[in-house]
């Protein structure tokens, strides 16, 4: 827990800090009170992805600093659309769609944040204000006090405006007047005086500073910005993709045993800076971590932390343990202990093949035969050869020519996992 004043330090030391505005008057009102600040999230999906986590961890540390969260779901500018870093027009989603996305990324905040107590977080949806908000008086007492000239500045304005093809419609253009209008609804109405987010989002946040200033008497229209910066990896690859897509913070999305080893498999040269900007480990926990790293990076103590730390966060201490075993059990070959839930996750990118049951009679299917329903070998002869070498395992059992796979083998009456050498799987299934 660091104390009100320290928020900022503490993010700086992380590397969280990217922009703050009027640094000096923010730190004394940090340090003269309980403060509520908020971050907004649009409901594109009906989860977040590992890119969101960001502004949520910005309001767990503003918690932790004795402060109290607000998380605002957009219900409202949900329909309209965010443009910033995008190239097109995005596709309108329905109300019921929007609504659905909203009431499904609850959740995720609920794990993440404490609702309870004098600081408890706070989730508001902004279709609550902007729903009630006419369109006469968006113009009017809004609108007016923005400048066409200074919007068309705006990176996620200015490209789309000097792409011909797709240019930007008057309903994104507009989108940055919604966001600086939640920014002054919540001062007013429940005295947010610090929206937080992501760098792409710093000019639709000192638009609601600016609107809140001109709006609000003086002594009741102070506010103020932060920004962190946008997680990049070290080879210039965008962080939170793999090879099947995005990391999402639902399980339903992405499982643990998944999401565990996103993190596991985190580049050397970003991991002490993913420990940093992701985990709650104190400096000198990192510092431990840092050192056994560099002493011997085989052992990937500093990458089972890393792995450890955010699966737990996101998902439990039970999901957790579970996703430690499977990899563990995918380590040493043998997966005879694993759930059939995790089994299935474990396996859901290695080569499958189905076959019918009655190939496997009592009397068992030789080992040879096995290998030529995988992916494992290109002919029975290169089988007999892999076989011979002691290279292939059924289950973590390890077989040979002359072997056989019984039904015994069938893990939940239909899996059977055969690995060659050590990184070459696949799975059979007989159904």
């Amino acid at each position: 827990m660091t104390t009100s004043s320290d928020f900022l330090t503490e993010l700086s030391s992380r590397g969280l800090l990217h922009q703050v505005s009027h640094e000096e008057a923010l730190r004394a009102h940090l340090g003269s009170g309980v403060r509520r600040a908020y971050a907004g999230f649009d409901p594109t999906a009906d989860s977040l992805t590992i890119g969101n986590f960001i502004p949520i961890k910005l309001l767990m540390h503003w918690q932790r600093a004795g402060h109290q969260p607000v998380v605002v779901m957009g219900g409202g500018t949900g329909l309209i659309g965010d443009p910033s870093g995008k190239s097109a027009e995005r596709q309108l989603m329905t109300r019921e769609t929007v609504e659905h996305n909203v009431q499904s990324q609850r959740r995720i905040f609920e794990r993440l944040l404490d609702f309870s107590g004098s600081t408890g977080a706070q989730l508001q949806n902004n279709l609550d204000w902007l729903g009630q908000l006419s369109f006469i008086e968006a113009l009017r007492d809004v609108g007016k006090h923005f400048s066409v000239n200074a919007m068309m500045q705006r990176d996620s304005v200015r490209d789309r405006l000097h792409n011909r093809e797709q240019g930007i419609s008057y309903t994104e253009f507009s989108y940055m007047i919604l966001q600086a209008y939640d920014y002054l609804h919540l001062r007013r109405a429940q005295g947010v005086t610090v929206q937080m987010g992501g760098s792409d989002q710093w000019g639709n946040i000192v638009s609601g500073c600016d609107l809140i200033r001109r709006m609000l008497p003086d002594g009741q229209n102070d506010s103020f910005a932060v920004t962190a910066p946008l997680v990049t990896r070290s080879d210039g690859g965008k962080f939170g993709k793999t090879e099947s897509g995005a990391v999402w913070l639902s399980p339903e999305r992405t499982s643990p045993y998944a999401f565990y080893q996103f993190w596991l498999n985190t580049d050397d040269s970003d991991l002490i800076r993913y420990l940093r900007l992701f985990t709650f480990f104190s400096t000198d926990e990192i510092s431990e971590l840092q050192a056994a790293h560099e002493k011997d990076p085989g052992a990937r103590v500093a990458h089972r932390a890393l792995a450890r730390h955010m699966t737990e966060l996101l998902h439990g201490p039970s999901e957790r343990a579970q996703a430690e075993a499977a990899t563990q059990a995918l380590f040493s070959g043998d997966v005879r202990e694993l759930s059939e839930k995790t089994l299935r996750e474990v396996f859901s990118a290695v080569p499958t093949s189905q076959h019918d049951q009655h190939q496997l009679t009592s009397d068992g299917l030789a080992m040879i035969e096995v290998m030529a329903l995988t992916s494992l070998c290109k002919s029975k002869r290169e089988a007999r050869e892999f076989l011979q070498s002691g290279s292939v395992s059924v289950n973590g059992r390890k077989v040979g020519p002359d072997d056989k796979l019984l039904p015994t083998d069938l893990l939940y009456g239909s899996l059977v996992a055969i690995r060659r050498g050590k990184k070459s799987w696949h799975l059979l299934r007989f159904e």
